[in-house]
């Protein structure tokens, strides 16, 4: 199993980046994804989840209206289109496949990919 997140960069405050997540191995119907971020000194935390057929989809309060998050089965990628950008988005981001169809479910979070670094400049 491989999941590889890419298209992080360093972008001015207002602007926009999309985030892609390639995912091998897995039968990615069934399985819910998320996007995390993890800033200088703090912990990783869920910013986005989609359930494993793509029919819904949950945002944390900080990021909800400006991010959205999708995915393409087919493609084997999930996508997290991040506008309005602000400094306090700036981290590191990760994607992940949980541990089930369904987001926040309890199962945990099953694989990790790796991170790719946003820096948002005010």
């Amino acid at each position: 199993v491989q999941l590889q997140a890419f298209g992080g960069g360093s972008v001015q405050a207002g602007g926009s980046l999309r985030l892609s997540c390639t995912i091998s191995g897995l039968p990615l119907e069934e399985y819910a994804m998320s996007w995390f971020r993890q800033a200088p000194g703090t912990e990783r935390e869920v910013i986005s989840c989609i359930t494993g057929g793509g029919g819904s989809a949950f945002y944390d309060g900080f990021v909800k209206g400006r991010f959205t998050i999708s995915r393409d089965n087919t493609k084997g990628t999930v996508y997290l289109q991040m506008d309005s950008l602000k400094p306090e988005d700036t981290a590191v981001y990760y994607c992940a496949a949980e541990g089930g169809r369904y987001c926040f479910s309890g199962n945990g979070t099953d694989y990790w990919g790796k991170g790719t670094l946003v820096t948002v400049s005010s």
